[in-house]
């Protein structure tokens, strides 16, 4: 194998979901009163934590405020939007063939809540592929490298063998920052002109593209 630790971000990575991330932070903005936001200004943010995500999306803000729009996202996000979420194709398949890996180990490190991450572990079914993740109400926000750090830490797999997988360029900084190995995926979020100033180790530019990378093919 190529690394021991695979550490995946979820949305734009894994799941295509961004449609979704969109649509409830514009219906969650006009709910706030703040006004309309650009879908690509929300597409900017995906990856971050919720807080640092609406303080980048609406500067100045007040505590208030703040929190009825991240209250008024969960809300779109839970029960008040059915825009469909998938995984990538082929991305189900690839995991399942790396989880059976002797020795293998796999992760997610997300910007969503524990809350939001174990609901779509138990919707998608898909939990089971993971062992260990880190969400970032839990710890710091992407592009900090803790999460990282405590993965590494709770799975006690060495720096030089483990790689982060991610679609934006806080997945890759935070990596960078700890001089961990980086793949860059072009079909999520980030232009793959923004993810190559990240230096990523590899740029896969389709799904199975991306696993026969991690398995060494």
């Amino acid at each position: 194998m190529r690394y021991r630790l695979v550490i995946f971000d979820w949305d734009g990575t894994l799941m295509d979901s961004a449609a979704r991330i969109v649509a409830c932070m514009q219906a969650a903005s006009r709910d706030a009163g703040w006004g309309e936001l650009a879908p690509e200004s929300i597409r900017n943010i995906i990856g971050l934590g919720l807080p640092e995500a609406i303080a980048s999306l609406c500067p100045g803000i007040d505590a208030e405020r703040a929190e009825l729009l991240r209250s008024r996202y969960a809300w779109h996000f839970v029960e008040g939007n059915d825009t469909p979420m998938s995984f990538f194709p082929e991305v189900e398949g690839g995991l399942a063939e790396l989880h059976m890996r002797p020795g293998q180990r796999l992760a997610v490190a997300t910007g969503k809540s524990r809350r939001g991450l174990d609901r779509v572990f138990l919707e998608s079914n898909s939990g089971h592929w993971f062992h260990a993740s880190r969400t970032a109400d839990e710890t710091r926000s992407k592009p900090h490298p803790l999460m990282l750090e405590q993965l590494l830490a709770e799975l006690e797999v060495p720096l030089a063998e483990a790689v982060m997988v991610g679609d934006t360029e806080y997945d890759l900084e935070m990596a960078r920052a700890i001089g961990m190995d980086r793949v860059a995926v072009t079909w999520g979020v980030h232009a793959p002109e923004r993810l190559s100033a990240s230096l990523p180790t590899f740029t896969a530019e389709a799904v199975p593209e991306l696993f026969d990378w991690l398995q060494g093919r």
